[in-house]
Parts: structure tokens; C-alpha cells; sequence
């Protein structure tokens, strides 16, 4: 194809409005090009004839053009990595599969481009290549990485080792479809991707309907990739290994004709009928994929092709632009150049975009339908009695298994800790999905718990469920939940982007660093409440600290009611007091605080102990009964839901969806929480405890929290450690007390 400027005989389609270049019909064009493949009223090309190859070929040239001038526009962006995609999604979308999904966050700029191509944008109000360039990159536009809030795309992609986890809650949820995953060989030398797949087959092997796409093209961000010295036959046993019955592999430079030296060579520099010959080879054999997928095959698909093909460099260096890389910079303007289409091209590509997969990605695409799971009414609770002892995660436990047996399609995660927390009766209820059935271990091949040890699998499968609609629970030993977390942390924020409504995801975190004394260090690690916290400003992120049995019934029967939200839930495994009844616990969740017990004359002066946690109480009432022997007025403040204690301003909650702006009044803060003095304690991280500092009147306040991890023979030892004695709480609300008193007195 011969690259002209700027002024075609033939008008543009509108669309086109912002192209820099157009170029010449390609040779064959009036035979090939006359009618578009994907016929009218058919969703995908019946035949892999001519045409259809000749077709896909200007599909993946179209994608690879926008791409690069879209980066080029803001002088910013990827094109390199989806480049070496682009003939594989080509083929994927000529074949009718338009349900995309990636691992890459940084072959944005293309997915962007095929949502362009197909019309999807125009729900936004980007109807033209000079709208798509003014919102490239852009707040309430495209964002730099992958957002399921674009229309027609699926879920988020940003950290690598994500992609597959969506792709695999997609296909859990919908198993007529299928769900192409592309995913970058950058990515693939972390190893929990391949283990992702080969757990999740191992306890779902009928759910074949994912298709990871390997786009193996030899370098990741700023380097080779580690797996580019892999021959092919060993890229293929890696696959295999991974319970892969299938893999198919297309490599370039198997039809090179252009003499490029390497493994990995550019398809865009062949003879044109090499280049469709190697467009015949991706498109027969992602057929044989999608057939094998769909007939109960796990199958894998590998495209090897050099990254950066058809653009502006080659390698790594084809991965990024920075300020100065806009069109006008000789290698990329020559770049789009090559790459120019006619405006008949143009139209043609755009009507096979649009019929394929029945119509563009933003009406069709599984996400862009509501699919909220039945209601399963209201679970029954115990209103366990004031005063009396009850172990908060057993509490919840009960709850979680009736759920399961009224929602078949309920998952529970958790790396084989349920019984150590308390929460056994999941297992005995729902069973763990194992292929292995032992009724001894609560095994089942149909079970409902899904236990790969791999916090990361679990985090990944249970957020990907909750943004695709189903119900999920993730429980985690709280220690080492953190890596997991990542990406609840990105489906949080994706759900607060959504335009659909889907239930929150749900995780609760058991075995705190107090009740861990035994174990060590190694398993008191409570940053995970921190970082949790950390994100509560975000608008849709919650952390809930119910303080007893009662309350933590309260906060999960509250977050199963709850959309687009991401909610977190801190409690204990061990035998602990009860300081609520039942509805004062709904009541502390809605409000955000409650007050456990309010003792003392008070003529000695007042006090408020604000409290996150459960276990971490039990050093608190002790000082408080201290306290009130010395005359002082103690009153102990549960913080259970600290997202409802901030003031409206400090939490970005109406730009969410769903927004929910129900924050305490200024009335209720002072009623709970004002005193003399204010000391706030936490058993894990303080952040939680931020609401209350910002607001508090107290003449004088301070802060406990954890500090770090020790091995010690009881909780009560290891609380010691950290500064959270009874002894310790007495001594410093005195010395806090003393210094108010001047104040205090002057302001009677």
C-alpha cells in the first residue's frame, strides 16, 4: 500500500474527521474489498476466504494507525505492546469474539481504538479521531490504562497479572461465551498467571470457555522479557504444564519473506502475501481455538511477533512515547505514513467492526447488561446476648453458609485457612471445590470454597466475580491478605466508575496480629488494615471493625446489600464479649460508632477510649474500670464503620457511582465522642482511627496502635509489647488528664 497525503479523491467517512493521512487502495481492493466480510445480519465471517483474510489484514493495519497517532496526539501513551497484538484482536473480532479482556494495561490506546472502530465511543460523545485525541488521557475521557467504565470494555487492566482472573470470573459466570485474554509476555515471567489458570481448571474443569492470547513479542516495558530465550516447542510444554490440553502457536517468522534477523520478527514488512498468509494462519487457527475452548478444552493461543509492528520503533523502544513524540517527529509521521488507509478502507473497516459480535462491544458485551444475582432474602442471624462470650467469625460463618445454599453460584476464597479461623462450618456447608472427595477434609469436586494457595488468586477471583455480577466472599488470614489485595484495590476503583449496578466485593480478615503470639512475626501483620484504610477517602471504599459478635452479623448482612462498593471486614476468631444487641449493631453500622459502656462520676473529669477492633477491648475496659475507681467519667466508643465519621468533604463520594453521602452529624460526633480527653486505641493499623482525630474537641488526645510483631505465649503478652496494657492506657489518660486540667479550668 502506497501512503499519499492528506487529500484523498474519495471523501472520508465523518469519523475520520482528525486523521493526519490517508493513503492509496491496496492492490486487490475492488475484488476483496467490494463488500464487507462479516455479511449484513451475521455477526462474525461465515468462510476463511480471501476476502475474509484480505479484510482482517486492513482490520489490524487500522488498529495499529489509530493507535500510534492517538499516543502521538498527546505525546504520551503505549502503542508498542498492542501492536504486536493487533493481527490476533483483528482476527478475533472478524471471527465474531468481541467479549475481549486484557492483562495489559498498556495496550489501552488499542482497545480504545477497536471501541472507536466499532462505535462504541459514540455513547460517550466521541464520535471522530479529533474527539478521541482531545480525550485521550484525559479525567472523565480515556484513561491512560484500561477502565471498565469506557463503554464496551470489560474490566480493568493496569498492574500486570490481573487480566486472567477477569477473564476467568467472566467465564465462571457465563459459560456460552467466550472470553479472550490477551496477555503480554512482560507479564508472563510472573508465575502466578500460568498457576492462576491451572488451579481454577483444576476445580472447574468444565469451564474451558477463557482463551489466553499470548502475545509473545520479546520484550516488556524497557527490556526483553524473561521468557524471550524460550524456544517455541518449550514455550508450548510451559503451557501444557499449566493443564493447557491445547496451545496453539502462530509465529511470524514463520511466513517472513523480508530477511529480518531474530526469533522475533514484524509481519508488517513482509511481501503482501506473506503478510496474508500469516493473517490466514491466525485467523484458521484462533478458530481451532475458539472451537476447542468451547467443546471443554482448556486452550491457549500464542501469537509470536515482534513488539512494536507497524509502528514507529521496534522492541522496548516501541513501548512508550514522551514529550516531543507527536506526529510531527520524523519516525512517527513516516510510521503513519506506511500505515495510511483509503477512505474506503476506513468505511469497510468500520462496518465489519460494527456488525461483529451482533453489534458494537458498548450494546453487546456481556458487562454492559445488568446481571445482578436473585435475591436470596434475609439470612438468619443470632441476637447473642449482652454480656455473654461468642466468637465473631463463627458468628458470620453461619451466615455465609446459608448464603451459599440459597445462591448455587456463590463463591467463597480462601488459601486453607477457613477452619483456623473459626469460619469451619463454610467448609462443612459449602464444601471446598477439590477433585479429590473427602468428606473427612469437607472435599467436594461441586463445593463452593475455592482454595488456591495464592492470595493473590483468591483476591483475584473473588473481586472479578463481584464486578461481573455474582456474589463473592474472600476471607484471608489477615497477615497475609496484603497480597491480595492490589486488585481488590483496582476493582474498587472500577466499580466506582461503572455505569451498571454490581454487588460489592466483599473480603473479611480473621487471625489479627494479637490473637497470632505464637506464630511470630511472620504472621502479625496487620498493614493490610492500613492499606484498606488508606482508600476509604476514594468514596466507595469501606473498612468495617465490628467489636463483637453481633456487630460483624450486622456488617455482612449490610455489605450484601450494598453496590459498587468495596468493603473490607476486621474480626477475630477468639471467644470474645458481647457489648450489643443485634439492633444496636445495625444501628452502628448505619451510624458509623457506638458507644459499648459509659461508666463513672466523673468528678475527676472525662474520657472517651474510641476503639477499632474487637480484641483490643479487652485492655481497654480493663483501664477503664481502673479509671472509674478513680473518679473519672470513661466512656468506650466501638468506631465500626469509620467511613460514615469523616466529614462529607473529606471523601470524594459524589464521584461514584452509587454515591452514598451518609455521613455523622456534628450532634451525634459530640454526643459520642466529646470529652476532656480522647485517647484513641487500635489493635492494627491507626488510620482507621483518623475520622475521630480530625473531629474531635478534646482538650488533649492521643493514639495507640500496633507497633510490631513479636513471638509471645498469649494476645494479652503481645498487646503488652505494643503499648496496649491496661496498665499502659491508665497511665497515659492520666498523664493527658493532668495536662488538660490549666485549660480545662480556665475555659469553666
Amino acid at each position: 500500500m502506497t501512503a499519499s497525503a492528506s487529500h484523498p479523491e474519495t471523501s472520508p467517512p465523518a469519523f475520520c474527521n482528525g486523521l493526519l493521512h490517508f493513503g492509496e487502495l491496496p492492490a486487490g481492493f475492488a475484488r476483496l474489498g467490494a463488500r464487507p466480510a462479516i455479511a449484513e445480519g451475521a455477526h462474525r465471517i461465515e468462510t476463511i476466504d480471501e476476502a475474509a483474510v484480505f479484510q482482517t489484514r486492513l482490520l489490524a493495519d487500522a488498529l495499529r494507525h489509530i493507535t500510534l497517532q492517538l499516543c502521538a496526539s498527546k505525546e504520551s501513551g503505549h502503542p508498542g505492546g498492542f501492536a504486536s497484538s493487533a493481527d490476533a484482536y483483528a482476527a478475533l473480532v472478524m471471527l465474531g469474539h468481541t467479549n475481549i479482556l486484557t492483562e495489559v494495561g498498556h495496550h489501552a490506546p488499542g482497545f480504545y481504538s477497536a471501541m472507536f472502530l466499532d462505535g462504541s465511543l459514540e455513547s460517550m460523545g466521541i464520535t471522530d479521531m479529533a474527539q478521541m485525541q482531545s480525550r485521550f488521557r484525559e479525567r472523565a475521557g480515556l484513561l491512560g490504562h484500561l477502565s471498565g467504565a469506557i463503554p464496551g470494555l470489560l474490566a480493568p487492566a493496569g498492574p500486570l497479572g490481573q487480566g486472567q482472573h477477569f477473564a476467568l470470573a467472566a467465564a465462571y459466570l457465563h459459560r456460552a461465551t467466550l472470553f479472550p485474554v490477551t496477555i503480554g509476555d512482560g507479564g508472563l515471567g510472573e508465575p502466578y498467571i500460568l498457576s492462576a489458570f491451572k488451579h481454577f481448571h483444576t476445580a472447574y474443569p468444565e469451564v474451558t470457555n477463557v482463551l489466553p492470547v499470548l502475545i509473545w513479542n520479546g520484550f516488556s516495558q524497557e527490556h526483553h522479557s524473561m521468557v524471550s530465550l524460550m524456544d517455541n516447542p518449550r514455550m508450548i510444554d510451559y503451557w501444557r504444564a499449566h493443564d493447557f490440553g491445547r496451545v496453539i502457536l502462530v509465529d511470524a517468522k514463520d511466513f517472513d519473506d523480508s530477511g529480518q534477523e531474530g526469533e522475533f520478527v514484524d509481519s508488517t514488512l513482509f511481501s503482501d502475501s506473506a503478510r496474508l498468509a500469516f493473517t490466514r494462519a491466525l485467523l484458521e487457527g484462533l478458530r481451532e481455538a475458539e472451537r476447542a475452548a468451547l467443546g471443554g478444552t482448556l486452550t491457549a493461543f500464542i501469537v509470536k511477533q515482534l513488539k512494536g509492528a507497524g509502528v514507529h520503533a521496534q522492541g522496548a523502544k516501541s513501548h512508550n512515547l514522551y514529550p516531543g513524540d507527536n506526529a510531527t517527529k520524523p519516525a512517527i509521521a513516516a510510521a503513519l505514513q506506511r500505515g495510511a488507509l483509503a477512505p474506503e478502507v476506513w468505511a469497510l473497516v468500520r462496518a465489519n467492526m460494527r456488525r461483529a459480535g451482533g453489534g458494537p462491544a458498548s450494546e453487546t458485551a456481556v458487562t454492559e447488561r445488568e446481571s445482578l444475582p436473585e435475591p436470596v432474602g434475609e439470612l438468619p442471624t443470632r441476637d447473642f446476648a449482652v454480656g455473654e462470650k461468642a466468637v465473631p467469625a463463627s458468628a458470620m460463618a453461619e451466615m455465609v453458609a446459608e448464603l451459599g445454599r440459597r445462591d448455587p453460584r456463590f463463591v467463597v476464597t480462601n488459601a486453607d485457612g477457613n477452619e483456623a479461623s473459626n469460619m469451619k462450618v463454610i467448609n462443612e456447608v459449602l464444601k471446598i471445590r477439590h477433585p479429590t472427595a473427602d468428606g473427612l477434609y469437607n472435599q467436594s469436586p461441586t463445593g463452593q470454597v475455592y482454595e488456591p494457595l495464592s492470595e493473590d488468586a483468591c483476591a483475584g477471583l473473588a473481586a472479578g466475580l463481584a464486578l461481573f455480577g455474582g456474589r463473592s466472599l474472600w476471607l484471608s488470614y489477615e497477615s497475609f491478605a496484603i497480597n491480595g489485595w492490589p486488585i481488590v484495590q483496582t476493582v474498587g476503583q472500577a466499580m466506582a466508575e461503572l455505569r451498571r449496578k454490581t454487588p460489592a466485593v466483599i473480603a473479611m480478615f480473621t487471625a489479627g496480629a494479637l490473637e497470632q503470639g505464637r506464630n511470630g512475626w511472620t504472621h502479625q501483620r496487620p498493614e493490610i488494615e492500613s492499606y484498606l484504610a488508606s482508600q476509604v477517602r476514594n468514596g466507595n471504599v469501606y473498612l468495617l471493625y465490628p467489636a463483637d459478635a453481633n456487630q460483624i452479623q450486622a456488617a455482612y448482612a449490610w455489605a450484601l446489600e450494598q453496590h459498587n462498593k468495596c468493603i473490607g471486614i476486621i474480626a477475630s476468631k477468639s471467644a470474645l464479649p458481647v457489648y450489643t444487641t443485634l439492633e444496636q449493631a445495625h444501628a452502628a453500622i448505619e451510624q458509623g460508632a457506638v458507644c459499648l459502656s459509659d461508666r463513672g462520676t466523673g468528678t475527676a473529669g472525662s474520657l472517651v477510649f474510641a476503639v477499632t477492633g474487637d480484641l483490643v477491648n479487652l485492655p481497654v475496659v480493663a483501664a477503664q474500670e481502673r479509671l472509674v475507681q478513680a473518679g473519672y467519667r470513661v466512656r468506650i466508643v466501638a468506631v465500626v464503620n469509620p467511613r460514615r465519621l469523616y466529614r462529607p468533604t473529606d471523601v470524594a463520594w459524589r464521584h461514584t457511582a452509587e454515591p452514598d453521602g451518609h455521613f455523622m452529624d456534628d450532634a451525634s460526633f459530640a454526643a459520642l465522642f466529646d470529652a476532656d480527653v480522647l485517647i484513641a486505641v487500635s489493635g492494627g493499623g491507626t488510620l482507621g482511627l483518623e475520622p475521630v482525630l480530625l473531629r474531635s474537641r478534646a482538650a488533649a488526645l492521643d493514639l495507640f496502635g500496633w507497633q510490631r510483631g513479636e513471638t509471645t505465649a498469649s494476645p494479652a503478652e503481645l498487646m503488652d509489647f505494643n503499648g496496649l496494657s491496661a496498665e499502659t492506657l491508665e497511665r497515659r489518660a492520666r498523664e493527658l488528664m493532668d495536662a488538660a486540667r490549666p485549660a480545662l479550668d480556665r475555659a469553666a
